[in-house]
C-alpha cells in the first residue's frame, strides 16, 4: 500500500474510532438521486478514476437503469458475501446475533463504518447480553476492499439495488487493479 493510502486509511480509522468513543451518530451521507441518464447515485457524486465519490470524498455507488452496477459495488458484493454474510446475513439483512448492515448504513457514516470494521465493537444489550463485532483491521481480504464493501452496503441501504446477484457490472478500472496490487504487496 502506498504511503498516501496508508495515511488515508489511518486517518479514516482515527476519525471513525473517535466518533465511536464519543458515541456520535452521523447522517450517512447525501441522499440518493437519479441522474439525467437514469443512473442512481448519491447527490453530488462524481467519478474519479472509475470510482464514484461523494462531495465529502466518501466512496459511493452508481447503478445504471438496466441494473448494471459500478465495479466497486460489484467487488463489494463479492467481498461481503465472502467475508461478512456469515454473521450479518445475505445482502446485509442481519441475523439473530448481528445487525442488519443495510439498516445501519442509513445512519452510520463512512468513517464510523471503517472504525467499527477495523477495531471491532462490543455493545451491551438489554438483559445482559453482548453483541461483539471482531476487529478485522489485520484481515487484508476485508480491509483492502473496505471501500467496496461499504459501497455495496450503501447501495442496498439506499434502495439503489435489491437482493440477489447484480444484473451486470462495469469493467474493473485500472486504478482498482493498481490498488489491489499495492494493497496485497504485489
Amino acid at each position: 500500500m502506498t504511503r498516501l493510502k496508508t495515511l488515508a486509511c489511518a486517518a479514516a480509522f482515527t476519525v471513525g474510532a473517535a466518533a465511536l468513543v464519543a458515541g456520535s451518530v452521523y447522517a450517512a451521507g447525501p441522499e440518493m438521486v437519479t441522474l439525467e441518464d437514469g443512473s442512481k447515485t448519491q447527490k453530488g457524486a462524481k467519478p474519479e478514476d472509475g470510482k464514484w465519490m461523494t462531495p465529502d470524498g466518501d466512496p459511493t455507488y452508481r447503478v445504471k437503469p438496466d441494473g448494471t452496477i459500478d465495479w466497486y459495488a460489484y467487488s463489494g458484493f463479492r467481498r461481503y458475501h465472502a467475508e461478512c454474510h456469515v454473521c450479518h446475513g445475505p445482502e446485509g439483512e442481519g441475523s439473530t446475533y448481528a445487525p442488519a448492515l443495510k439498516d445501519s448504513l442509513k445512519t452510520m457514516s463512512y468513517g464510523d463504518f471503517i472504525g467499527v470494521v477495523a477495531s471491532g465493537r462490543i455493545r451491551h444489550m438489554p438483559g445482559g447480553q453482548e453483541s461483539v463485532m471482531p476487529a478485522l483491521g489485520d484481515n487484508k481480504n476485508v480491509m483492502c476492499y473496505i471501500d467496496d464493501i461499504y459501497v455495496y452496503l450503501k447501495a442496498l441501504s439506499d434502495g439503489a439495488i435489491g437482493r440477489g446477484r447484480p444484473r451486470g457490472r462495469d469493467d474493473k478500472p485500472q486504478a482498482a487493479k493498481d490498488y489491489d496490487n499495492a494493497c496485497f504487496g504485489e
